[in-house]
């Protein structure tokens, strides 16, 4: 008889061969004399002997004890409940709400109906913190954790992407399902790793944005399932969301610096129609970047295009432009984002605020988000790390100095300032340098809101 075993992150088919409607999922593997596949195959394999009517032991799953107290949800919203039920037929999928539009509660709502043992990935520590006291809120139950020094597995499980990586070859048959929160992140070379390496048959993804610059989003209905449900920012603000404006405000580069921009990009144009090169996307760029490392003339290129993006970025003007908004909004709680983290530092030390970077320790930036929260400081300063797993109520305005321009960051940068409170209007400001590729890029990226 045919027998499913697991395997550190693959399935072991022993006993013969796959029968032909699984067999394209198997490799032979003469190390251990049978056949082998990713464990992310085992529902698709399981179906496929099925189909083939034949028998077979299954002894791949193995799964914590699990029995979830009564569920303490509150009613779902219209969105959340289409959302579920969308999902729920065929137990894969990417399920896209904007930040604040409570994806959460959806992905607990599942738990509460399958009562099956879950493992919740998330990206940082605060959203383990988030998700800890929603489950322990909702399900009646404090969800184990398992990373920085904890290694418990229970009925829900809450774990970081890192950790994830590490240890998929140990988890990933210890599941019936897998939530992956800000799923984004996982089509990267190494998370992907954390779908490929699991046996989960249920997946469920979350994000406000999963779209990628590199394209890698592509993958996401392999690693989880396809987009199966998606509401946007300007659909359920009002209601569900605060009432929210975008205002761009342009500022102009300086003499000295509108001389040295136009020269830097006479350079990279230069070099582009010498080698007949165009930049249509993210992959053209990292052919250029590839290129770059053995030839000079294509690495004094990007050194040229870099120095221009750094002045159209952080034009100096900008800074007066922060200046007014923040006189403006005196009282108000306010999110600066700045895409370098000089910049950060810059702005820090002209208007005294605090600034949290990736250099910042765990313990001082929980200590400023604990302070700003309770409104003892109402200016932060940041680059990327505050783009996800901030639950800030009662700020309502976000300020994008700079930015990749990519959709999604824009996105998750509107994200912050819009979970609702009663008599909130919050209000975004992109300060744009003119007569750069910025004004494009600034309009290329609100798509993701649905404006």
């Amino acid at each position: 008889m045919l027998r499913l075993e697991w395997d550190a992150g693959t399935l072991l088919l022993k006993g013969g061969s796959p029968p032909p409607p699984a067999a394209g999922f198997f490799k032979y593997d003469p190390r251990v004399r049978c056949y082998r596949c990713l464990a992310i195959q085992y529902r698709w394999v399981i179906e496929a002997l099925k189909l083939a009517g034949v028998q077979f032991e299954d002894d791949v799953l193995h799964l914590p004890a699990c029995r979830l107290p009564e569920a303490h949800l509150p009613p779902l919203r219209d969105y959340q409940r289409e959302a579920l039920e969308a999902w729920k037929p065929g137990g894969r999928g990417v399920i896209v709400l904007p930040t604040g539009a409570g994806k959460t509660l959806v992905a607990v709502a599942a738990i509460a109906e399958l009562k099956v043992p879950t493992l919740i990935v998330v990206p940082t520590l605060e959203l383990m913190d988030q998700w800890g006291e929603a489950v322990k809120r909702h399900l009646g139950l404090t969800p184990s954790r398992y990373g920085g020094g904890e290694k418990e597995l229970g009925c829900v499980t809450v774990i970081t992407y890192d950790s994830a990586y590490i240890n998929v070859e140990r988890l990933g048959n210890k599941f019936g399902l897998i939530v992956f929160d800000e799923v984004h992140h996982l089509p990267s070379p190494g998370y992907r790793q954390i779908a490929e390496l699991s046996a989960a048959p249920l997946r469920m993804g979350l994000t406000a944005t999963p779209e990628r610059e590199d394209g890698l989003h592509l993958d996401l209905p392999y690693l989880v399932g396809p987009v199966v449900y998606r509401r946007y920012a300007r659909e359920l603000a009002g209601k569900w969301l605060a009432e929210f404006d975008i205002v761009r405000l342009y500022v102009s580069m300086s003499e000295s610096e509108r001389e040295e921009y136009a020269k830097l990009m006479s350079i990279y144009r230069a070099f582009l129609r010498k080698r007949n090169l165009r930049m249509r996307g993210p992959r053209d760029f990292e052919k250029l970047i590839a290129l770059s490392v053995k030839d000079p003339e294509a690495r004094e290129a990007l050194l040229a295009w870099y120095k221009a993006r750094r002045i159209a970025l952080h034009a100096s003007m900008k800074l007066d432009v922060l200046r007014d908004i923040l006189a403006k909004h005196r009282g108000d709680k306010v999110l600066i984002f700045a895409e370098h983290s000089d910049v950060v530092r810059a702005v820090s030390s002209r208007f005294l605020v605090p600034e949290i970077t990736y250099r910042t320790p765990d313990e001082e930036r929980r200590a400023l988000m604990s302070m700003f929260k309770e409104g003892r400081v109402s200016v932060l300063v940041t680059s990327k790390v505050l783009e996800e797993g901030v639950d800030v109520p009662d700020a309502n305005v976000a300020v994008i100095l700079s930015g990749s321009g990519s959709g999604r960051e824009f996105v998750q940068r509107l994200g912050r300032i819009l979970r609702p409170r009663e008599g909130k209007r919050a209000i975004l400001y992109e300060v744009v340098t003119s007569g750069t590729k910025e004004v494009k890029v600034s309009s290329k990226r609100r798509k993701g809101i649905g404006a």
